[in-house]
């Protein structure tokens, strides 16, 4: 049993030292974590139902988690692959792609959820 602790918490060290390396590395990171905190601030003043705060952490979830991802991938090419080559740039575009899936997804998510919200309070306040 001791040995399992020890690996877990290990494992978890690993991956908390991941996830602190690209948030120091990458802008794109702090951005989306900005914007989800600001969606969920949102939420919060809304006061959706819990279903829609689901759907919104598991979207906002997904852009940081593919974010993360798409990093390890950039890493692993520039490590294999130091110099230029068509393969490597398509494999980071590709990574890249997973990002931009998950955030057009997240934005489907997020209007579909905040329309009525936000129609009805700007409503509010037009004459």
């Amino acid at each position: 049993m001791g040995n399992f602790n020890t690996g877990f918490w290990r494992s978890l060290n690993q991956a908390w030292r991941g996830f602190l390396y690209v948030w120091k590395t990458e802008g794109h990171l702090q951005f989306h974590l900005f914007a989800g905190t600001v969606v969920l601030g949102a939420a919060w003043c809304f006061k959706l139902s819990r279903m829609e705060w689901l759907l919104l952490v598991y979207a906002i979830g997904a852009v940081i988690a593919t974010e993360v991802i798409n990093t390890a991938v950039e890493l692993v090419v520039d490590l294999i692959q130091p110099n230029f080559h068509p393969l490597a740039g398509m494999a980071k575009d590709v990574a890249a792609g997973a990002v931009l899936v998950a955030v057009i997804q997240a934005v489907f998510v997020g209007v579909g959820i905040f329309w009525t919200p936000m129609r009805n309070w700007i409503g509010a306040w037009l004459p």
